[in-house]
């Protein structure tokens, strides 16, 4: 028999925490990042240059190229080395989580959910485990868009691959006509591999990227020969002459797409950690992009017109269609499709931090590690994705004008990314305002002048992003806000299991025993009374007076599911015991946990709290009558470890109860135990419905308010009310549709 202190010990924290990983393990990890995260970075080489100085264009003078190229180096050491690698990972979530809306989650932190609160229906229960629990987030009050990270999801697999494919034309030019169709087939083999996890996509795409980063890096290394000299480019004064010189602000533009996928490392983290990220950044991808930068402008001041016209292909050592050439166009075809994998699981991963926050619908989320809470597949995500990507493929027929839309994004999310941080310095991390103003001054500087140059882009599509990423924020605002309308009206309609059940004498007018054989030691003392209106101050004298209704008590099992936090009961057995004036011998409320490890022993799964008494202290007759009845309700804890199915068996929560009835009864419990088992042979899981309905706000002036609640009744009853109906809360359950009844509530919110 297990003893008190040893159920204790099934405590879980249900608190995620990031991965610390050292030795052997960390160098995989840091080289699983090379296949996820840097390929996007790491195949900019391929069309940046040619960014700057288009192939239609003049040859660029020797101080220009220099210029050029240090811009480009020192836009890598700021952005994603200093302003990235080395500052934005002290700003993510405990949690490990990066990106904007980690941000935002340090700015507005999460509640931590207390799930003894959850399990305490009268304020008076038994319960089996200490107090310590902590749940998951509550919704953030405020705004909240990381969406055009998301919509960068979309361009960066249709720029990285069309450039790539667009490179076959320097030595088949009969082939550049079939660019886009052979853009897609390769889009639709990487959305069909997202399937099989990002650990597995990681291992095979991570070898790949390893050795184009060595291509790159090999062939800078040979190009540089030609004008060691380019190394001068390391002058950061030679960038600020070069703008000064040509008083061209638009070269700023081609610069931007240097750092393409910088947000990436951030956006990120959660799927592998700061260490493994920073190792891989300093020891293989700044190298080798430094080093192919360098090449590339020492091509191009030797040998000018001949290589303008493509400056990645052209400056491959050897013939246009010798051995060399072709290794690397296949391995540049092989890096961009890899380098599309950095955002599609940067969307992926914001996609959790969106549902875990209520700010998103409940779509399923399939998790893909058995170490890496962060490692998941969103299927539903990934087939949007797909054919967003594939439309922008074929509607872009112009590869530039592709380019600016991706550049105004890329812009646009660096620059709210500084935004954030200077924010959390002083408010979060609680540093001088000094240090606040400096940091955004700083890094706001170089990401505005970035922004300016994109955000001329516009008319030339980079409103496309931008419509992608106000349609997101729309939805991750719907949803957030009319949720929270929910839950709160959830909460707010909680009650204390004892200001409407009452347990008293029995009547002598009417038997509600249903079958003897179903009883509890207490059934020829006493029954429950549904009693609409008592509190625990209510006056003994007046009890007499109160409406009251005796309730069946029906040989089966019902488990109500507590789809919010908080004290007392769900509206759904309210509703239902209003309704139907009968309850089970068995009444379970349940929820739900997700803890930071992958799977959970059954032995460990439930954590259950029995209510002792249903009487308030006022009523100190009845409760003489009571003894050492039970009531049959109990409060439990759901804990689940990320890769497990939501699947309540009802055999192992029967157990725990069980146990839990062998420590409070010592003696004596045999024949409760086994009425519990046999009850619970027949069980029924109770969940709400919501019928929500807008209720009427004054707004100002009768036109205005008019206005304002047609405007509410349309979001919540016909848009939210749909899409809640289309992902409801037990999408993602095992449990068969015919043990589930959904109880109707209409929620005026």
């Amino acid at each position: 028999m297990s003893s008190a202190s040893d159920l204790e010990k099934a405590h879980h924290d249900s608190n995620r925490s990031a991965v610390k990983l050292r030795g052997i393990p960390l160098f995989i990890l840091s080289f699983q990042t090379l296949g996820i995260i840097y390929s996007d970075i790491g195949t900019s080489p391929l069309y940046v240059l040619n960014g700057l100085w288009p192939s239609a264009g003049s040859v660029p003078s020797k101080e220009d190229v220099i210029g050029g190229i240090s811009a480009i180096l020192w836009s890598l050491i700021l952005l994603p080395m200093v302003k990235y690698i080395f500052t934005s990972f002290y700003f993510g979530t405990a949690e490990g989580e990066g990106g904007t809306f980690a941000l935002f989650q340090g700015l507005f932190p999460p509640v931590r959910r207390d799930y003894d609160a959850d399990r305490t229906l009268t304020g008076d229960s038994q319960t089996e485990t200490l107090s310590e629990h902590s749940g998951r987030r509550h919704i953030w009050e405020g705004l909240r868009w990381p969406f055009l990270t998301m919509a960068d999801g979309v361009f960066t697999p249709a720029v990285s691959v069309t450039s790539a494919v667009a490179g076959i034309g320097v030595a088949k030019q009969n082939i550049l006509k079939d660019i886009i169709p052979i853009s897609i087939v390769l889009l639709l083999a990487l959305f069909l591999v997202q399937r099989f996890g990002t650990s597995r996509v990681a291992f095979t795409f991570a070898p790949i990227s390893f050795l184009w980063f060595l291509l790159i890096g090999g062939c800078g290394i040979y190009n540089i020969t030609f004008f060691p000299g380019i190394f001068r480019a390391f002058d950061p004064s030679r960038a600020v002459l070069l703008f000064v010189r040509t008083g061209n602000y638009d070269l700023l533009a081609g610069v931007l797409l240097a750092v393409t996928g910088c947000e990436a490392t951030f956006a990120n983290l959660g799927q592998f950690n700061a260490a493994s990220i920073r190792i891989s950044f300093i020891t293989i991808v700044f190298p080798s992009l430094a080093l192919a930068y360098l090449g590339q402008g020492a091509r191009l001041i030797h040998d000018g017109e001949a290589v303008l016209s493509n400056m990645f292909y052209n400056t491959i050592p050897g013939p246009a269609d010798g051995g060399l050439f072709w290794v690397v166009f296949v391995f540049a075809i092989l890096a961009t499709i890899i380098a599309s994998q950095a955002m599609i699981s940067a969307t992926f991963s914001l996609t959790q931090q969106l549902i875990n926050q209520k700010s998103f619908p409940p779509i399923r989320m399939v998790y893909t590690s058995e170490t890496m809470q962060g490692q998941i597949y969103v299927p539903a995500m990934n087939w949007v994705l797909m054919i967003a990507t594939i439309v922008i493929v074929g509607a872009f027929s112009n590869l530039a004008n592709m380019t600016n839309a991706y550049g105004f994004a890329v812009a646009t999310v660096m620059f709210s990314t500084t935004v954030l941080i200077s924010t959390q310095i002083f408010y979060v991390k609680n540093r001088p305002l000094i240090l606040s103003l400096c940091y955004f001054l700083f890094f706001g500087f170089f990401d505005a002048l970035f922004w300016g140059a994109a955000l001329k882009k516009v008319p030339h599509g980079a409103w496309v992003p931008l419509t992608i990423g106000l349609v997101l924020l729309l939805i991750m605002w719907l949803w957030t806000w009319a949720k929270g309308l929910e839950d709160e009206f959830d909460g707010a309609n909680r009650q204390n299991l004892r200001h409407f059940i009452h347990q008293g004498a029995k009547s002598t007018a009417v038997n509600l025993k249903v079958q003897p054989e179903f009883s509890s030691d207490t059934d020829s003392d006493s029954v429950l009374y549904y009693v609409p209106g008592l509190r625990d101050n209510t006056d003994p004298g007046k009890f007499a007076e109160l409406e009251k209704r005796e309730l069946q008590r029906i040989p089966t099992c019902a488990v109500f599911h507590k789809v919010a936090e908080g004290r007392g009961v769900p509206h759904s057995f309210i509703g239902l015991v209003r309704q139907w004036p009968a309850l089970p011998r068995v009444v379970i409320f349940l929820s739900v946990s997700i803890v930071n490890v992958a799977r959970v022993p059954k032995e460990e799964r439930y954590v259950v709290s029995k209510v002792r008494s249903v009487e308030g202290s006022l009523f100190t007759t009845i409760i003489a009558l009571y003894l050492n009845s039970a009531t049959g309700f109990y409060g439990v804890t759901y804990y689940l470890g990320f890769r497990d199915d939501f699947d309540v068996k009802i055999g192992e929560l029967v157990d725990s109860i069980c146990e839990l009835e062998r420590l409070v009864h010592p003696t004596g419990n045999t024949a409760l135990i086994q009425e519990i088992r046999s009850v619970s042979q027949t069980t029924t899981h109770i969940v709400p419905r919501y019928h929500v309905i807008s209720r009427k706000i004054s707004a100002g002036p009768r036109i205005l308010s008019i206005v304002f609640n047609w405007c509410r009744k349309y979001l919540i009853e016909e848009i939210y009310r749909r899409a809640a109906t289309m992902f409801p809360e037990t999408g993602n359950w095992l449990t068969s549709e015919d043990e589930i009844i959904r109880v109707g509530i209409t929620a005026v919110i």
